[in-house]
């Protein structure tokens, strides 16, 4: 039994929002136009498609079929041209644009629905609206990945140090640094285009769930509205949300992506480092320190970021308990995909901008490489080379001279022979050729290595699959 003075309490608390009670209460959870609303274009699109091919199979006359498209051209522009009131009371904007379709063109317009559910209408909308996301990801990758290249190619040779742990391991190429970004942004491309191939069947006319009785042409408006073909089960296409889902999984790790750069970023501009410069239009200052020029771009990037990931996980927790076929939860994958989206889309346009901008500060990063011994393999290489070392026993000997140098406060070039020759004896003079930065570099050929002529060659190979 409810306690009256707890109701009264809990009325005190949402009373103000929800004044009319329950029944509010319950259209706020039911209403779905305040976001779905963004499917306007794609409700519209279908909707004609819809009419064209119940006309042309004879369900639809073909003047209530030319009013209908006509009509929705109407609604189309009342909407594009802000003129448009949405409303709570019907709901979505599937009844949205059908009220005012019917306000506009009379009977007809109570037609249109004919063969066809709200399920299999929201479930094509949707696979619309994220395959037209694909199609911008796509894009805003590729242009992000030209930044990259531009990148790469001005300090194809240009030395750097290279991490692991955040740790100076061994001297890399600028080149090669920027490159490697736009391999992880290639596969995050080819995710998205594996996605929208994937995705490309069109759901319209498998109604609520099983079908209709009517004689319709799936293949008809599949090809419409630019699908491969229609989808080969009902209860499967209206209960379908793996297409979302993909393209929640694709923007997460592309999100990440961006993200590790944001860090880098951060990292790189900092006073500690200097390898980048960005400009003023990614930094801002500090309202008391006026030496300082934050990152906030790159820093906020990183946190909005996350966002994407979240979206991920929400939707995939609301499929996850879903029997066939179309429940009521289902309403909950646009409000995450559509942020996730936006979020994405704000991410690439920025890091594209930021990318492009930086100067790079080629003495700086020259100087950092030379540090930290990053030339002991080079070292250890050759003694494995020149000598007949063993690697286990080649890295026993660079090791030891390491702890030289080191306690010494000098480099690895900066010991004399004689101090090298005390741990090995037959180490000669032909040793200080492999201990310079640049000969590191220039040494490492191998297929997909930080060698000038491999990064040059892989730059070649990206902008001519870009162009």
């Amino acid at each position: 039994m409810t306690d009256p003075v707890q109701t009264q309490a809990a009325n005190a608390m949402w009373g103000g929002r929800f004044a009319e009670g329950p029944d509010a209460i319950m259209t706020a959870i039911n209403a779905s136009i305040g976001f779905d609303q963004r499917l306007y274009a794609q409700d519209i699109a279908g909707s004609r498609a819809h009419a064209a091919m119940l006309a042309a199979q004879g369900i639809l006359s073909d003047s209530d079929a030319k009013a209908i498209g006509e009509g929705l051209l109407t609604v189309l522009s009342e909407i594009e041209g802000g003129k448009f009131v949405f409303s709570t009371a019907l709901e979505d904007i599937h009844l949205n644009v059908e009220s005012r379709l019917t306000e506009i063109v009379g009977e007809a317009g109570k037609r249109l629905h004919t063969g066809r559910s709200r399920n299999d209408q929201v479930a094509v909308d949707f696979r619309l609206w994220v395959r037209d996301q694909c199609d911008a990801a796509i894009s805003g990758l590729e242009a992000l990945m030209r930044a990259f290249l531009a990148q790469a190619e001005a300090g194809a040779d240009w030395v750097m140090p290279g991490f692991t742990h955040l740790q100076t391991a061994q001297p890399v190429t600028w080149g090669h640094h920027m490159m490697a970004y736009v391999e992880m942004f290639a596969r995050d491309r080819s995710r998205f285009q594996d996605a929208r191939r994937r995705m490309n069947e069109c759901p319209l006319g498998a109604a609520a769930l099983a079908g209709t009785s009517f004689p319709i042409d799936r293949h008809m408006t599949a090809a419409a509205l630019g699908f491969d073909r229609p989808t080969a089960n009902s209860l499967d296409s209206v209960s379908d949300r793996d297409f979302a889902l993909e393209f929640l999984s694709a923007a997460s790790i592309c999100a990440m992506h961006l993200s590790r750069f944001a860090e880098e970023l951060v990292i790189w501009s900092s006073a500690q480092f200097r390898f980048v410069r960005l400009s003023d239009k990614w930094t801002t200052g500090s309202s008391i320190m006026p030496q300082k020029k934050n990152p906030d771009a790159a820093e906020l990037l990183r946190s909005k970021l996350g966002r994407v990931l979240g979206a991920t996980v929400a939707l995939f927790t609301v499929m996850k308990g879903l029997a066939l076929t179309y429940s009521k939860d289902m309403q909950e994958d646009k409000e995450q995909t559509f942020d996730a989206a936006d979020t994405l889309m704000l991410g690439l346009a920025a890091m594209t901008g930021m990318v492009s901008d930086m100067a790079a500060n080629r003495e700086g990063l020259k100087a950092a490489a030379a540090s930290g011994f990053s030339t002991a393999t080079d070292l250890a290489d050759w003694l494995v080379r020149a000598l007949g070392l063993p690697f286990r026993d080649a890295h026993h000997v660079t090791g030891t001279l390491v702890a030289m140098a080191e306690k010494a406060g000098i480099d690895l070039p900066d010991l004399t022979l004689e101090q090298m020759q005390s741990v090995h004896a037959g180490i000669s003079a032909e040793v200080f050729a492999v201990l310079g930065v640049e000969n590191s570099v220039r040494s490492r050929t191998s297929y997909g290595g930080t060698s000038p002529v491999r990064v040059v060659e892989q730059i070649a190979r990206w902008k001519a699959a870009l162009a």
